[in-house]
Formats: structure tokens, C-alpha cells, sequence
């Protein structure tokens, strides 16, 4: 139990990372609330709702409030937040100050939801940053600078591509392509090929065992369990990484095809220091095997995966928390902001 009176909060669609001043990270749990249907009572939050999903009676929902790094249900996600806060901070000693992570594809109702949920939950003021600012800072990029540094930052929900300097977001643009629809790749694809039905559980252990983006020294294979669409019945098909490039084909496509348009956005100056600087790579998402050298190949561009890329957003919420006080609370109004801009 701490006694901070500053956390941050990276509020992800698959994963929420609890983190303080001074401690580092001192909680992750699953973004999943368990629910019962008959009498709408909460029953579990974090890993052991997850530990219900496909596993639970008719009555009893698992439920995932946030969808795209967006609240999907707000009376979940406020619930999902109090629950975590309260099993890290002492409310009878403090109330809490907390900096959360958003998309820098957010609304103004979606930035509202996020800050009024934190503030029911029992947050004194709260402070939004974007991701891929986090991410950048997470990663070790020097963005107070007067040049320009591109961010990928591949989540659950959402990847961010970000090109930042002078500590701010130049260009951006936030797509609901990643590791979430990576695994939906998968199981469309195994259903469409193979004739075979296979959960989200599944397709997951498939993307990290032996999934890739880009072509492999050495093919690997691995056998897949499943229900066969022809006959109802358990089947088995084995699967090797070649497959997986093609399952994976339409979703990476679609960020490279988001890098480039950034960089088509991006002034002609800041485009020539990130030739220099490389691209950096975050995120879970960004773990999938190749992604680096798939946008390597596709854009020219060095790019380079960072250190405990999965934490990065955390880490850079962490580094954050020192300036709470020169950040301003409440909705940032990024939508307006991106109208300005163009």
C-alpha cells in the first residue's frame, strides 16, 4: 500500500498499468470486470475476471470496458479504476492526484469520460497525456528538441504514430489496427483456410509462438486445436510461420500504410532528422516477430525496438509525474487541437 499523492495510470484495452512517483510500476492487471447478468452485481476486477472469460456460466459476463484505449462502458471502467487504485493507495490517508494515458485519436466526449470516470473512482485532479508522448519519453527519445523523432507505438486497441518535437505532437494519427486485431486476423484466417473455429486464447499463443510480419531464416510450424466447421467435432491442423505473414497481411499492411501517410504529413525538415533518428517501436503489438524490419524494408528508415517496449507508456507516465504541477487537469481538447493544426 503507498501513500503517493501521484499516480499515473496507463489505461489500455488489454492491460492497466498502475504506477508512482518514485516506486515505478506497481501494478498490471487484465482491463476485464466480471459481472453478474441476473443481479448486475460486480463480481471480479483484473486478473481474476480474466481468469472467467469462456470459462463462465450464462448469467456471469466478462466484461472489457475499454475498446480501441477508449471507455466502452463507463459505470465498468470507473468501477475497474476504483477497484485498482484502492488496492495501491491508502484514500483514508490521501487523495490521489493521477496523470492517465490517452489516444491521440481521442474526442472531447471520450477525453470527458476518461477524466470524470478517474474522479468518481476517487482521483483528486486529473491529468491526460497522450500515448505516444509517453511512449517516447518511455523509450528513452530526447523530444525536447528542436527535431523530429517518429514514435509507433502498437498496442492492444490502437496503434499510435507520433512525430514529436519540442516536447509536443507535430503530426499523429491514432488507427484501431493492432494486437487485438492481429489475433482476429488469425482466427479469420484458420476459419476461412483450414475450416476450423478457434478462440481468442488460442489465437494469441499462435501470434507469439510463431507469428511474424516479415519471412523467417527458418520455418516454424506448431499444431492448433479447434472445432471443425464441417463436422462440429475437436480437429487439429498444423500451422507454420509462412500462414502466419499471410493472416497477418491486411493489418500490418494498414499501419505501414498510417507510417506512411504520417510521413507524408510530416514538414520536410522533421522528415530529414527522423531518416537520422530512426523510427522507434513500442508496445506490446510491436513484439510480433519482424515488425521492425517489415517497416524497415517498407520506408528506408532505420527502426529499432526499445527496451521493455510493453512498459514504455508506463515508464513514460512515471518520468511525468514530477511535473504534474506545470500540466493542466482536465480534457486536453486534442480533437480541437488536431483542427487547429490542419
Amino acid at each position: 500500500m503507498i501513500t503517493s499523492r501521484d499516480i499515473g495510470i496507463d489505461l489500455g484495452t488489454a492491460t492497466v498499468i498502475l504506477c508512482a512517483r518514485g516506486k515505478g510500476v506497481i501494478a498490471r492487471e487484465p482491463s476485464v470486470v466480471a459481472m453478474d447478468r441476473s443481479t448486475g452485481r460486480i463480481l471480479k476486477v483484473g486478473v481474476q475476471a480474466e481468469r472467467m472469460l469462456g470459462r463462465t456460466p450464462g448469467n456471469i459476463a466478462a466484461i472489457h470496458p475499454i475498446s480501441g484505449g477508449v471507455i466502452s462502458d463507463f459505470e465498468m471502467t470507473e468501477y475497474m479504476i476504483k477497484e485498482l487504485i484502492k488496492r495501491v493507495v491508502n484514500f483514508s490517508l490521501v487523495k490521489p492526484r493521477v496523470l492517465i494515458s490517452v489516444p491521440s485519436g481521442i474526442t472531447e466526449v471520450e477525453e470527458r469520460a476518461v477524466v470524470d470516470a478517474a474522479i468518481n473512482a476517487g482521483a483528486r485532479r486529473v491529468y491526460l497525456i497522450e500515448e505516444a508522448m509517453a511512449a517516447a519519453v518511455g523509450a528513452g527519445v530526447d523530444i525536447s528538441k528542436a527535431e523530429g523523432n517518429l514514435v509507433v507505438d502498437v498496442g492492444a486497441g490502437t496503434t499510435e504514430i507520433a512525430v514529436l518535437s519540442l516536447n509536443g505532437v507535430v503530426e499523429c494519427t491514432s488507427i484501431r489496427y493492432a494486437g487485438d486485431a492481429f489475433d482476429e486476423a488469425v482466427i479469420k484466417y484458420i476459419r476461412k483456410k483450414h475450416s476450423l473455429l478457434i478462440g481468442k486464447t488460442t489465437a494469441e499463443e499462435l501470434k507469439m509462438s510463431i507469428g511474424c510480419v516479415f519471412p523467417k531464416t527458418e520455418e516454424e510450424t506448431m499444431e492448433v486445436k479447434g472445432r471443425s466447421l464441417l463436422t462440429g467435432l475437436p480437429m487439429t491442423v498444423s500451422l507454420s510461420s509462412s500462414e502466419m505473414i499471410e493472416a497477418f497481411d491486411e493489418v500490418s499492411g494498414r499501419i505501414i500504410e498510417a507510417i506512411h501517410h504520417v510521413l507524408e504529413e510530416t514538414p520536410p525538415e522533421l522528415v530529414a532528422d527522423i531518416a537520422e533518428n530512426g523510427i522507434v517501436l513500442t508496445g506490446g503489438g510491436s513484439l510480433l516477430w519482424g515488425f521492425d524490419r517489415l517497416i524497415e524494408s517498407s520506408t528506408s528508415i532505420k527502426t529499432r525496438l526499445a527496451d521493455d517496449a510493453q512498459l514504455c507508456v508506463a515508464h513514460g507516465i512515471v518520468k511525468n509525474l514530477s511535473s504534474l504541477s506545470e500540466m493542466q487537469d482536465g480534457p486536453l481538447n486534442l480533437a480541437r487541437r488536431r483542427e487547429m493544426r490542419k
